[in-house]
């Protein structure tokens, strides 16, 4: 008696976003590089050690990779119920900072718990991402309507305001956050064009309402003619005395001392002087091959949730970028925004790095049929 053909069990393959993992990788160990190299000669003249700024970086990078590790392996279905939880803490660590931060640089922007201090900032991008994810995620089809994203954009406006107070770029990226989320579960673009002509209105308002940010404008416009725009004039030295493939690693002369505080969010103008327009093109690939890793998971996540939180984190990385590329060639005024996973900042590497754990967590859940 013949028998009918057998069927094949299909085998699931449990995925892991190993390319990620490796862009990652890469890219802390190439900031660290860059960090000494642009940080050692001021790191020397004020606190007699060349090598201060990078210690300091590898502990925070220490602690991100352990977050990271730790968070990749938790169900990120858990932050569900976490998520109202996280934005309260947040909106009350920006609310503190306004009151009981300490000061840097002219600017109150962090908290401290004895030794260490870290920015609340930092973790309310988190904290919107899981917040905004859930909410999304569990009214999918009320997207159509205009008056549901108005809601979501309107529930975040506690928190943007104390964010906004002491840091406006980074509200400007939570804001970058919540549009790209929302604009991924909208099957209406039109809707946003409204939106984005509120978002600016709001923003050209709050700009020329404090002295300070209008200033910015017009060193912006025209940074020859102010003294604040000596750091923008020098990084824009930096960038074409480059030229192609640079003056070497270490060769840098506008960190001496030219460029200040070039190991934050200037660290770029001196990854083109050493590394060239070569160098500079090579870091801006492998950031697009990062957003890239994440669209594929997004693509592939198991659940609109876990869509959701991969794309968060793509637009915070890749708005982070844009801004802080712009700002270095002076395409937009100057905000502070730090290069993601290379510029010199602990509370930066250290929370965007438990951040990207999120989307491995994602990608473990992923089920390739082989």
């Amino acid at each position: 008696m013949s028998r009918g053909p057998r069927k094949k069990k299909e085998k699931t393959i449990k995925y892991f976003d190993y390319t990620l993992l490796f862009i990652i990788i890469f890219l802390v160990c190439f900031g660290l590089v860059m960090l000494y190299s642009t940080s050692s000669y001021n790191a020397q003249l004020k606190y007699g050690d060349d090598a201060y700024y990078l210690k300091k970086q590898m502990f925070a990078t220490g602690l991100g990779f352990a977050a990271m590790f730790i968070i990749s392996r938790i169900d990120y279905h858990v932050w569900t119920h976490f998520a109202g939880v996280a934005y309260l803490v947040a909106f009350g660590l920006c609310v503190l900072v306004i009151f009981a931060g300490s000061e840097s640089h002219g600017q109150s922007r962090w908290l401290r718990l004895g030794p260490l201090s870290f920015q609340p900032s930092e973790f309310a991008k988190i904290a919107v991402i899981i917040f905004l994810a859930k909410i999304i995620s569990r009214i999918p089809k009320k997207m159509a309507d205009f008056k549901t994203v108005i809601i979501i954009f309107a529930s975040l406006v506690p928190i943007l305001g104390p964010v906004a107070y002491t840091n406006l770029s980074t509200a400007v990226i939570i804001a970058g956050i919540a549009m790209a989320l929302t604009f991924v579960a909208s099957p209406k673009w039109k809707h946003f064009i409204v939106l984005i002509l509120i978002a600016a209105s709001g923003i050209a308002v709050f700009i020329l309402t404090a002295g300070y940010r209008a200033t910015r404008i017009k060193i912006w416009l025209h940074p020859e003619k102010y003294d604040k725009g000596y750091q923008t004039l020098q990084g824009l030295y930096a960038i074409g005395s480059g030229g192609l493939f640079g003056k070497g690693l270490g060769g840098s002369m506008q960190k001496l001392g030219f460029v200040p505080e070039a190991q934050n969010d200037m660290i770029f103008s001196i990854i083109c002087e050493e590394l060239g327009l070569f160098g500079a093109v090579c870091v801006i690939l492998l950031f697009l091959l990062m957003i890239w890793r994440f669209m594929v998971i997004a693509n592939n996540a198991p659940d609109l949730f876990g869509a959701l939180l991969v794309v968060g984190i793509m637009a915070h990385i890749a708005i982070q970028v844009i801004l802080n590329i712009a700002v270095v060639t002076n395409t937009v005024p100057n905000t502070g925004i730090t290069l993601p996973l290379i510029s010199y900042g602990g509370t930066s590497a250290s929370f965007l790095l438990a951040e990207l754990g999120l989307a491995f967590s994602v990608s473990r859940k992923i089920r390739l049929e082989g």
